[in-house]
This record gives C-alpha cells, sequence and structure tokens, in this order.
C-alpha cells in the first residue's frame, strides 16, 4: 500500500471527478501552486495509485442500452481453462468487468450491449472460446448507482 497523505487524498478526489481540470484550478482547489500539484500527480503515477486517465462514455447514446450481469457456473477449474475464459472476456469489447467469485457462483461478468439479440451475440463469441456449466443473465432494469469514483 503506498502512502497517501491529507493533500493527495484532494488531489486524487478533484481527479476523479474532473481529471481534465488544468493543474492551475487543481492547485486552487487544493491550495496548492502549478508545480507542487504536477509533481504529487507525478508521484501517484509512478507509484501505480493513478493507473490512467480516461474519459467517460455515455453507453447509452453510444446505442448500448442494455446493462447485462452474466453468471457463471463452471465444472472447469483448471489453469489452462482459466486463462481461456480470461482471454475471452479480455478479447470480447462488450464485456466491461469480469470477476471470479467466492460462494455459489464462479464468475461474474458485466456487460453492456445494444440489445437481447446483441446479447445472444455476445453468448455465443463467449461459449465458442470456452465449456460453461450454467450461465444466466439479469438485466438491468435501473442503474441506481454507478461510479468509478473510489472512496477516499
Amino acid at each position: 500500500m503506498v502512502e497517501i497523505d491529507t493533500i493527495d487524498r484532494k488531489i486524487l478526489g478533484e481527479l476523479q471527478r474532473d481529471a481534465d481540470l488544468s493543474l492551475e484550478e487543481l492547485g486552487s482547489r487544493v491550495n496548492l501552486s502549478r508545480n507542487a500539484c504536477w509533481r504529487r500527480i507525478r508521484n501517484l503515477q509512478d507509484s501505480g495509485v493513478i493507473r490512467k486517465k480516461v474519459a467517460l462514455l455515455d453507453p447509452v447514446k453510444l446505442g448500448l442500452r442494455l446493462s447485462v450481469f452474466i453468471q457463471v457456473r463452471t465444472a472447469h477449474h483448471a489453469p489452462d481453462w482459466l486463462d481461456r475464459f480470461a482471454s475471452a472476456t479480455r478479447q470480447i469489447p462488450e464485456i466491461l468487468g469480469a470477476y471470479r467469485m467466492t460462494g455459489d457462483l464462479d464468475y461474474l461478468i458485466h456487460a453492456r450491449v445494444e440489445d437481447m439479440a446483441d446479447y445472444d451475440r455476445l453468448y455465443q463469441r463467449l461459449i465458442s472460446f470456452v465449456d460453461l456449466s450454467d450461465v444466466s443473465a439479469s438485466f438491468v432494469m435501473e442503474e441506481l448507482k454507478e461510479t468509478t469514483e473510489v472512496p477516499l
């Protein structure tokens, strides 16, 4: 774990809300000079706390109206199967996240697709990569909260 002080936390909070802030504006918000902000951001990047800066897109405006959580159970737990499964999830762009889980569920996948036919195409691609024992999907009816902000 990396040591982060109060000022670093303020910088990270501001950048999580708007990574496009100028150094001058950021410095004003956290009460630091432009150069001091730049040095701290650079240190946070070098230490891996800031992994990258991205643009957050509106999936609905891009035609990806359907958010789906796919629950996967498998009878296969060998390393080569897991490698193929992980590779498949990385190759399918509609998959936003894939997680190995504890409990009754083996894997949970979050994906964004255009519609049900698009989901079926995603499902067909996924099962073409690896054998899956049981797959079920839950479709999001309403997003109550979705954020990329990590609590500080």
